[in-house]
């Protein structure tokens, strides 16, 4: 009973920085619907298209995770990886309604969540080279 009251504490401590970010929580959602999708892709698409798609999903919330701990520039590179990997989950999703694995209403939904995340990636890549330009000006004076 100790040790359950222990790991809980420990549990609700372990936190990281990247986790509060909310690219990085809209990330994971998309993760959770690219899972959902691919489940309904035939089997014969197992290693195929079904993998693509959720690596590419992956690979979106990662490279945020990633490079948030780094310098900015760095993190804009990132970030710039999160958005080709989100280019990717564009093209599976095309192909995935193409092949009629998932209906046109599927597809949109996975494109508005697609559109937001992006948006949302691009914004942060904004305000990471606006800061770094700030930063340049007040040390140049």
């Amino acid at each position: 009973m100790d040790s359950l009251i222990v790991n809980r504490k420990i549990m609700s401590k372990a936190k990281f920085k990247f986790e509060d970010l909310k690219v990085y929580q809209k990330a994971l959602d998309f993760v959770d619907l690219a899972y959902n999708v691919c489940d309904k892709f035939p089997n014969t698409e197992r290693y195929a298209l079904s993998s693509q798609f959720s690596r590419a999903a992956v690979s979106i919330a990662l490279n945020i995770a990633e490079g948030s701990s780094d310098t900015d520039k760095q993190f804009n590179r990132f970030l710039q990886m999160a958005l080709d990997s989100l280019n990717e989950c564009v093209v599976c999703s095309t192909i995935a309604k193409r092949q009629n694995y998932i209906s046109e209403l599927a597809d949109n939904e996975i494109r508005e969540k697609l559109v937001e995340l992006s948006k949302m990636i691009t914004s942060l890549q904004k305000y990471l080279k606006t800061k770094t330009n700030l930063y340049k000006l007040t040390t140049k004076n």
